[in-house]
Protein backbone atom coordinates (compact mmCIF):
# COMPACT_ATOMS: atom_id res chain seq x y z
CA UNK A 1 0.00 0.00 0.00
CA UNK A 2 1.31 3.16 -1.11
CA UNK A 3 1.40 6.20 1.62
CA UNK A 4 -1.08 7.99 -0.31
CA UNK A 5 -3.03 4.96 0.19
CA UNK A 6 -2.27 4.93 3.91
CA UNK A 7 -3.57 8.42 4.20
CA UNK A 8 -6.66 7.57 2.28
CA UNK A 9 -7.33 4.29 4.43
CA UNK A 10 -6.70 7.00 7.36
CA UNK A 11 -9.41 9.07 6.54
CA UNK A 12 -11.86 6.25 5.23
CA UNK A 13 -11.88 5.03 8.81
CA UNK A 14 -12.68 8.39 10.36
CA UNK A 15 -15.63 8.93 7.46
CA UNK A 16 -17.01 4.96 8.08
CA UNK A 17 -17.38 5.77 12.32
CA UNK A 18 -20.40 7.63 12.61
CA UNK A 19 -19.70 7.80 15.98
CA UNK A 20 -16.96 10.35 15.35
CA UNK A 21 -17.84 14.01 16.35
CA UNK A 22 -16.05 15.14 12.75
CA UNK A 23 -18.26 12.58 10.62
CA UNK A 24 -20.99 13.60 12.49
CA UNK A 25 -20.16 17.30 11.94
CA UNK A 26 -19.59 16.11 8.10
CA UNK A 27 -23.02 14.73 8.35
CA UNK A 28 -24.39 18.21 9.80
CA UNK A 29 -23.11 20.37 6.41
CA UNK A 30 -24.93 17.91 3.68
CA UNK A 31 -25.13 14.37 3.63
CA UNK A 32 -24.41 14.79 -0.44
CA UNK A 33 -21.17 16.04 -0.07
CA UNK A 34 -20.51 13.86 3.11
CA UNK A 35 -21.03 10.77 0.24
CA UNK A 36 -19.13 12.58 -2.25
CA UNK A 37 -16.00 12.94 0.33
CA UNK A 38 -16.21 9.03 1.18
CA UNK A 39 -16.12 7.64 -2.41
CA UNK A 40 -13.28 9.64 -3.40
CA UNK A 41 -11.44 8.51 -0.52
CA UNK A 42 -13.25 5.43 -0.75
CA UNK A 43 -10.92 5.59 -4.55
CA UNK A 44 -7.54 6.88 -3.31
CA UNK A 45 -7.98 3.73 -0.64
CA UNK A 46 -8.47 1.32 -3.63
CA UNK A 47 -5.55 3.04 -5.63
CA UNK A 48 -7.30 4.74 -7.75
CA UNK A 49 -6.53 8.09 -8.83
CA UNK A 50 -10.19 9.91 -7.81
CA UNK A 51 -9.39 12.07 -11.25
CA UNK A 52 -13.02 11.46 -12.08
CA UNK A 53 -13.94 12.95 -8.63
CA UNK A 54 -11.69 16.34 -8.68
CA UNK A 55 -14.70 18.71 -10.18
CA UNK A 56 -17.02 17.47 -7.62
CA UNK A 57 -14.89 17.52 -4.79
CA UNK A 58 -14.19 21.04 -6.13
CA UNK A 59 -17.74 22.35 -5.92
CA UNK A 60 -17.89 21.10 -2.56
CA UNK A 61 -14.90 23.09 -1.22
CA UNK A 62 -16.25 26.40 -2.89
CA UNK A 63 -19.61 26.01 -1.42
CA UNK A 64 -18.00 25.10 1.71
CA UNK A 65 -16.25 28.42 1.66
CA UNK A 66 -19.17 30.41 0.70
CA UNK A 67 -21.22 28.34 3.72
CA UNK A 68 -18.47 30.05 5.77
CA UNK A 69 -18.73 33.11 4.85
CA UNK A 70 -22.58 33.45 5.46
CA UNK A 71 -22.76 31.65 8.32
CA UNK A 72 -25.21 33.00 11.51
CA UNK A 73 -23.59 31.58 14.11
CA UNK A 74 -20.35 30.09 15.45
CA UNK A 75 -21.83 25.92 15.46
CA UNK A 76 -22.35 26.82 11.64
CA UNK A 77 -19.44 28.33 11.04
CA UNK A 78 -17.10 25.50 12.81
CA UNK A 79 -18.80 22.64 10.88
CA UNK A 80 -18.30 24.40 7.20
CA UNK A 81 -14.71 24.87 8.00
CA UNK A 82 -14.84 20.99 9.05
CA UNK A 83 -16.74 20.37 5.62
CA UNK A 84 -13.75 22.74 4.48
CA UNK A 85 -10.77 20.82 5.94
CA UNK A 86 -11.73 17.51 5.28
CA UNK A 87 -12.86 18.37 1.31
CA UNK A 88 -9.76 20.32 0.84
CA UNK A 89 -7.95 17.16 2.09
CA UNK A 90 -8.86 14.81 0.12
CA UNK A 91 -8.98 17.43 -2.92
CA UNK A 92 -4.91 17.58 -1.89
CA UNK A 93 -4.49 13.46 -2.06
CA UNK A 94 -6.15 13.36 -5.69
CA UNK A 95 -4.00 16.47 -6.61
CA UNK A 96 -0.89 13.81 -5.60
CA UNK A 97 -2.55 11.10 -7.46
CA UNK A 98 -2.61 12.96 -10.87
CA UNK A 99 0.91 14.35 -10.14
CA UNK A 100 -0.43 18.03 -9.14
CA UNK A 101 1.79 18.11 -6.24
CA UNK A 102 2.76 21.88 -6.03
CA UNK A 103 -1.36 22.79 -6.04
CA UNK A 104 -1.58 19.63 -3.28
CA UNK A 105 0.36 21.97 -1.50
CA UNK A 106 -1.39 24.58 -2.19
CA UNK A 107 -4.62 23.22 -1.07
CA UNK A 108 -3.71 22.23 2.15
CA UNK A 109 -2.44 25.67 3.02
CA UNK A 110 -5.57 26.85 2.10
CA UNK A 111 -7.00 24.51 4.40
CA UNK A 112 -5.02 26.19 6.80
CA UNK A 113 -5.44 29.70 6.05
CA UNK A 114 -9.06 29.67 5.31
CA UNK A 115 -10.28 27.01 7.71
CA UNK A 116 -7.62 26.97 10.55
CA UNK A 117 -7.81 23.23 9.28
CA UNK A 118 -10.62 22.40 11.80
CA UNK A 119 -11.48 19.04 13.28
CA UNK A 120 -9.47 17.01 15.52
CA UNK A 121 -6.23 15.95 14.35
CA UNK A 122 -6.65 17.65 10.87
CA UNK A 123 -4.00 20.27 11.57
CA UNK A 124 -1.20 17.21 11.90
CA UNK A 125 -2.35 15.39 9.34
CA UNK A 126 -1.96 18.47 6.93
CA UNK A 127 1.20 19.29 8.03
CA UNK A 128 2.30 14.78 8.07
CA UNK A 129 0.74 15.28 4.44
CA UNK A 130 2.83 18.66 3.24
CA UNK A 131 5.86 17.03 3.98
CA UNK A 132 5.14 13.51 2.36
CA UNK A 133 4.47 15.37 -0.66
CA UNK A 134 7.12 17.70 -0.33
CA UNK A 135 9.85 14.85 0.39
CA UNK A 136 8.52 12.39 -2.33
CA UNK A 137 8.61 15.59 -5.53
CA UNK A 138 11.27 17.69 -4.23
CA UNK A 139 13.91 15.52 -3.04
CA UNK A 140 16.93 16.74 -1.00
CA UNK A 141 15.17 20.84 0.39
CA UNK A 142 17.86 22.81 1.01
CA UNK A 143 18.87 22.89 4.40
CA UNK A 144 18.95 25.74 7.22
CA UNK A 145 22.28 27.29 7.80
CA UNK A 146 23.00 30.29 10.12
CA UNK A 147 24.14 33.73 8.48
CA UNK A 148 27.44 35.23 10.15
CA UNK A 149 26.18 38.55 11.18
CA UNK A 150 23.44 40.41 11.20
CA UNK A 151 21.12 42.95 9.43
CA UNK A 152 22.40 46.42 10.26
CA UNK A 153 20.24 48.56 11.95
CA UNK A 154 22.81 51.38 13.30
CA UNK A 155 20.81 54.52 11.33
CA UNK A 156 19.05 57.02 13.77
CA UNK A 157 15.28 56.69 13.81
CA UNK A 158 13.12 60.33 14.53
CA UNK A 159 11.57 60.90 17.03
CA UNK A 160 8.04 61.24 16.77
CA UNK A 161 6.40 65.00 17.38
CA UNK A 162 3.01 63.27 18.12
CA UNK A 163 3.81 61.91 21.28
CA UNK A 164 5.76 63.84 24.01
CA UNK A 165 6.98 60.74 25.84
CA UNK A 166 8.88 57.52 25.87
CA UNK A 167 8.00 54.05 26.13
CA UNK A 168 9.25 53.14 29.85
CA UNK A 169 11.86 50.86 29.63
CA UNK A 170 12.44 48.24 32.39
CA UNK A 171 16.45 47.14 32.76
CA UNK A 172 15.40 43.72 34.19
CA UNK A 173 12.11 41.79 33.43
CA UNK A 174 9.91 41.57 36.53
CA UNK A 175 8.73 38.91 38.56
CA UNK A 176 5.34 36.96 37.37
CA UNK A 177 3.63 38.15 40.84
CA UNK A 178 5.29 42.40 39.93
CA UNK A 179 3.98 41.79 36.35
CA UNK A 180 0.52 40.78 37.69
CA UNK A 181 0.26 43.30 40.53
CA UNK A 182 1.95 46.68 38.79
CA UNK A 183 3.77 46.33 35.78
CA UNK A 184 0.82 45.11 33.89
CA UNK A 185 -1.10 48.09 34.38
CA UNK A 186 1.48 50.41 31.90
CA UNK A 187 3.46 49.53 28.24
CA UNK A 188 6.93 48.65 29.28
CA UNK A 189 9.85 47.46 27.14
CA UNK A 190 12.30 45.32 28.10
CA UNK A 191 15.46 45.08 25.73
CA UNK A 192 17.06 42.23 24.37
CA UNK A 193 14.84 40.10 26.38
CA UNK A 194 14.97 38.02 23.29
CA UNK A 195 18.23 37.83 22.00
CA UNK A 196 18.51 34.02 23.01
CA UNK A 197 16.03 32.56 21.30
CA UNK A 198 16.54 30.76 18.52
CA UNK A 199 15.04 32.55 16.09
CA UNK A 200 17.78 35.34 17.10
CA UNK A 201 20.60 32.91 17.14
CA UNK A 202 21.50 28.96 15.61
CA UNK A 203 17.71 29.46 13.47
CA UNK A 204 17.66 33.19 12.39
CA UNK A 205 14.61 34.39 11.27
CA UNK A 206 16.34 37.30 9.36
CA UNK A 207 17.95 34.43 7.03
CA UNK A 208 16.07 34.07 3.98
CA UNK A 209 17.49 30.44 3.54
CA UNK A 210 16.26 29.77 7.01
CA UNK A 211 12.62 30.83 6.17
CA UNK A 212 12.78 29.15 3.11
CA UNK A 213 13.65 25.84 4.74
CA UNK A 214 11.46 25.71 7.30
CA UNK A 215 8.84 25.87 5.53
CA UNK A 216 9.86 23.85 2.03
CA UNK A 217 8.73 24.03 -1.08
CA UNK A 218 5.41 24.63 -2.63
CA UNK A 219 3.97 26.55 0.41
CA UNK A 220 1.42 29.89 0.21
CA UNK A 221 0.90 32.31 2.90
CA UNK A 222 -1.99 35.03 3.11
CA UNK A 223 -0.37 38.57 2.07
CA UNK A 224 -1.44 42.36 2.37
CA UNK A 225 -0.42 44.63 -0.74
CA UNK A 226 -1.07 48.00 -0.41
CA UNK A 227 0.35 50.91 2.37
CA UNK A 228 -2.13 49.95 5.11
CA UNK A 229 -5.45 48.64 5.14
CA UNK A 230 -7.39 51.39 5.23
CA UNK A 231 -5.80 52.76 1.74
CA UNK A 232 -8.10 52.68 -1.31
CA UNK A 233 -5.74 50.38 -3.11
CA UNK A 234 -5.58 47.79 -0.63
CA UNK A 235 -6.27 44.28 -0.92
CA UNK A 236 -5.15 40.77 0.40
CA UNK A 237 -4.08 38.28 -1.46
CA UNK A 238 -2.42 34.30 -1.50
CA UNK A 239 0.69 33.90 -2.90
CA UNK A 240 4.04 31.66 -2.93
CA UNK A 241 6.11 32.55 0.63
CA UNK A 242 9.07 31.49 -2.16
CA UNK A 243 7.84 34.68 -3.59
CA UNK A 244 7.06 36.46 -0.79
CA UNK A 245 10.17 36.27 0.49
CA UNK A 246 11.64 37.58 -2.57
CA UNK A 247 10.46 40.64 -1.96
CA UNK A 248 12.47 41.00 1.20
CA UNK A 249 15.89 42.46 1.61
CA UNK A 250 17.11 40.07 4.28
CA UNK A 251 20.72 39.20 5.82
CA UNK A 252 21.68 36.77 2.60
CA UNK A 253 19.45 38.13 0.47
CA UNK A 254 20.05 41.77 -1.40
CA UNK A 255 17.65 44.58 -1.63
CA UNK A 256 15.55 43.46 -4.42
CA UNK A 257 14.28 45.50 -7.38
CA UNK A 258 11.56 47.49 -5.96
CA UNK A 259 8.15 46.99 -6.60
CA UNK A 260 5.49 49.18 -6.91
CA UNK A 261 3.17 47.35 -4.41
CA UNK A 262 3.97 46.89 -0.70
CA UNK A 263 3.52 43.12 0.35
CA UNK A 264 3.13 42.85 3.78
CA UNK A 265 2.46 39.81 6.56
CA UNK A 266 0.32 41.25 8.67
CA UNK A 267 -1.34 39.17 11.51
CA UNK A 268 -1.28 35.79 10.33
CA UNK A 269 -0.60 32.90 12.46
CA UNK A 270 2.63 31.68 10.75
CA UNK A 271 3.21 29.57 13.40
CA UNK A 272 0.63 27.08 12.70
CA UNK A 273 1.69 26.99 9.48
CA UNK A 274 5.35 26.60 9.73
CA UNK A 275 5.63 24.61 13.08
CA UNK A 276 8.88 24.76 12.86
CA UNK A 277 9.23 28.22 13.62
CA UNK A 278 6.92 27.64 16.96
CA UNK A 279 10.47 26.39 18.57
CA UNK A 280 12.68 28.96 17.76
CA UNK A 281 10.54 31.43 20.46
CA UNK A 282 9.67 31.15 24.11
CA UNK A 283 6.31 32.48 25.28
CA UNK A 284 6.86 34.68 28.11
CA UNK A 285 5.40 33.42 31.81
CA UNK A 286 4.17 37.04 31.68
CA UNK A 287 1.17 35.22 28.72
CA UNK A 288 -0.10 33.28 31.41
CA UNK A 289 -0.55 36.19 34.27
CA UNK A 290 -3.33 36.15 35.92
CA UNK A 291 -4.47 39.69 35.21
CA UNK A 292 -7.68 39.95 38.19
CA UNK A 293 -7.72 44.29 36.94
CA UNK A 294 -8.79 45.76 33.47
CA UNK A 295 -9.06 49.02 32.93
CA UNK A 296 -10.84 47.78 29.22
CA UNK A 297 -14.18 47.15 29.77
CA UNK A 298 -14.91 44.69 27.05
CA UNK A 299 -11.66 42.92 27.94
CA UNK A 300 -11.80 38.60 27.36
CA UNK A 301 -9.27 36.54 27.35
CA UNK A 302 -9.15 35.12 23.56
CA UNK A 303 -11.62 32.26 23.38
CA UNK A 304 -8.79 29.21 22.34
CA UNK A 305 -7.62 26.09 25.29
CA UNK A 306 -4.44 28.08 25.97
CA UNK A 307 -5.89 31.36 25.62
CA UNK A 308 -3.36 32.80 23.65
CA UNK A 309 -3.17 34.50 20.47
CA UNK A 310 0.35 34.13 18.42
CA UNK A 311 0.38 36.29 14.80
CA UNK A 312 3.53 36.88 13.31
CA UNK A 313 4.62 40.39 11.27
CA UNK A 314 7.17 40.63 8.54
CA UNK A 315 7.61 43.13 5.60
CA UNK A 316 9.51 45.79 4.26
CA UNK A 317 10.46 49.07 5.38
CA UNK A 318 8.24 51.62 6.01
CA UNK A 319 5.20 49.02 6.06
CA UNK A 320 2.54 51.15 8.23
CA UNK A 321 -0.25 49.42 10.59
CA UNK A 322 -2.36 52.80 11.30
CA UNK A 323 -3.70 53.69 14.90
CA UNK A 324 -6.10 50.76 16.24
CA UNK A 325 -6.76 49.34 19.47
CA UNK A 326 -7.24 45.40 20.38
CA UNK A 327 -9.16 43.77 22.78
CA UNK A 328 -6.28 41.76 23.91
CA UNK A 329 -3.02 42.29 26.01
CA UNK A 330 -0.21 42.30 24.11
CA UNK A 331 3.41 40.76 23.98
CA UNK A 332 5.43 42.18 21.13
CA UNK A 333 8.74 40.62 20.12
CA UNK A 334 10.90 42.48 17.43
CA UNK A 335 13.01 39.75 16.08
CA UNK A 336 14.22 41.28 12.77
CA UNK A 337 14.75 44.87 11.78
CA UNK A 338 13.81 47.85 13.96
CA UNK A 339 9.83 48.99 13.72
CA UNK A 340 8.76 52.33 15.57
CA UNK A 341 6.14 52.25 18.00
CA UNK A 342 3.11 54.94 19.03
CA UNK A 343 1.12 54.48 21.91
CA UNK A 344 -1.72 56.45 23.69
CA UNK A 345 -3.72 54.86 26.30
CA UNK A 346 -7.50 54.05 25.96
CA UNK A 347 -8.87 57.56 27.76
CA UNK A 348 -8.30 59.79 24.98
CA UNK A 349 -10.29 57.79 22.31
CA UNK A 350 -12.87 60.54 22.15
CA UNK A 351 -10.10 62.44 20.55
CA UNK A 352 -8.54 59.85 18.13
CA UNK A 353 -10.64 60.38 15.17
CA UNK A 354 -12.43 57.12 14.37
CA UNK A 355 -12.20 56.24 10.74
CA UNK A 356 -15.70 56.41 9.14
CA UNK A 357 -15.52 53.23 7.25
CA UNK A 358 -13.91 51.28 9.90
CA UNK A 359 -16.78 48.59 10.50
CA UNK A 360 -16.79 48.20 6.89
CA UNK A 361 -13.49 47.48 6.21
CA UNK A 362 -13.35 44.80 8.96
CA UNK A 363 -16.73 43.32 7.27
CA UNK A 364 -14.35 42.59 4.28
CA UNK A 365 -11.25 41.96 6.30
CA UNK A 366 -11.70 38.14 8.49
CA UNK A 367 -7.83 38.88 9.33
CA UNK A 368 -8.88 42.69 11.31
CA UNK A 369 -12.33 41.79 12.54
CA UNK A 370 -10.62 41.85 16.32
CA UNK A 371 -9.44 45.29 15.72
CA UNK A 372 -11.86 47.41 17.36
CA UNK A 373 -11.13 50.81 16.30
CA UNK A 374 -9.02 52.80 14.23
CA UNK A 375 -7.59 56.09 13.54
CA UNK A 376 -7.68 58.45 10.93
CA UNK A 377 -5.21 60.21 12.57
CA UNK A 378 -1.70 59.91 10.73
CA UNK A 379 0.48 59.24 14.29
CA UNK A 380 3.51 58.56 12.69
CA UNK A 381 3.70 61.59 10.78
CA UNK A 382 5.78 64.80 11.36
CA UNK A 383 2.89 66.85 12.14
CA UNK A 384 1.81 68.30 9.44
CA UNK A 385 -1.56 67.73 9.81
CA UNK A 386 -2.50 69.17 13.34
CA UNK A 387 -5.21 71.54 11.02
CA UNK A 388 -7.03 68.19 10.39
CA UNK A 389 -6.78 67.23 14.15
CA UNK A 390 -6.90 70.13 16.73
CA UNK A 391 -7.98 68.13 19.81
CA UNK A 392 -5.59 64.76 18.97
CA UNK A 393 -3.05 67.78 19.38
CA UNK A 394 -4.00 69.09 22.44
CA UNK A 395 -5.66 65.85 24.06
CA UNK A 396 -3.65 63.40 23.11
CA UNK A 397 -0.23 64.00 21.98
CA UNK A 398 0.60 65.13 25.73
CA UNK A 399 -0.23 61.51 26.78
CA UNK A 400 1.36 60.03 23.95
CA UNK A 401 4.53 57.79 24.02
CA UNK A 402 6.84 56.08 21.54
CA UNK A 403 9.91 54.38 21.14
CA UNK A 404 11.73 52.14 18.41
CA UNK A 405 12.34 48.59 18.90
CA UNK A 406 15.39 46.89 18.42
CA UNK A 407 16.05 43.08 17.12
CA UNK A 408 15.79 41.02 20.86
CA UNK A 409 13.32 43.65 22.23
CA UNK A 410 10.11 43.03 24.09
CA UNK A 411 7.00 45.61 24.60
CA UNK A 412 4.43 45.18 26.76
CA UNK A 413 0.75 46.85 26.34
CA UNK A 414 -2.35 46.38 28.12
CA UNK A 415 -5.78 45.97 26.06
CA UNK A 416 -7.57 48.46 24.74
CA UNK A 417 -4.44 51.11 24.30
CA UNK A 418 -4.06 52.85 21.12
CA UNK A 419 -1.14 51.65 19.19
CA UNK A 420 0.74 52.24 15.21
CA UNK A 421 3.47 50.58 13.99
CA UNK A 422 6.14 51.67 11.30
CA UNK A 423 9.27 49.36 10.36
CA UNK A 424 12.38 51.12 10.12
CA UNK A 425 14.35 48.39 8.16
CA UNK A 426 12.43 44.58 6.73
CA UNK A 427 10.62 43.56 9.66
CA UNK A 428 10.22 40.57 11.58
CA UNK A 429 7.99 41.06 14.62
CA UNK A 430 5.36 38.51 16.47
CA UNK A 431 2.62 39.44 18.86
CA UNK A 432 1.67 37.43 21.39
CA UNK A 433 -2.00 38.13 22.96
CA UNK A 434 -3.53 37.39 25.99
Amino acid sequence: MSWMQEFAADLLNDFNNCELPLTRALLMCDQSYFIALRDAVQDLASGLTGEKRITEIHTITAASYEKMRNSSSSTELAIWRRMYTDSSIVKALIEVAISASAQAISTLDYAIIVAGATGEGRLDLIHRLVKKIQFAFWPGPCQAVAPSGSISTLSSVHILSTAKHAIPEISTPPSLLSFQSENSRHPFILRNYADKWPAMTNHPWRSSRYLRAVAGPGRVVPVEVGNNYLADDWKQVIMKWDDFLSSLELEDQPLPCRSDEVLYLAQHDLFMQFPTLRGDIVIPDYAFASLSYTDHSCYRPPGNDDHILLNAWLGPKATVSPAHTDPYHNLYVQLVGRKTVWLAPPSVSQHMSRHRNTDQVMEENAAKTMTSNTSDADVLSDGSCKSSFPTFWSQVVPTAMSATLKPGDLLFFPAGWWHAMRSEDTSFSMSIWF
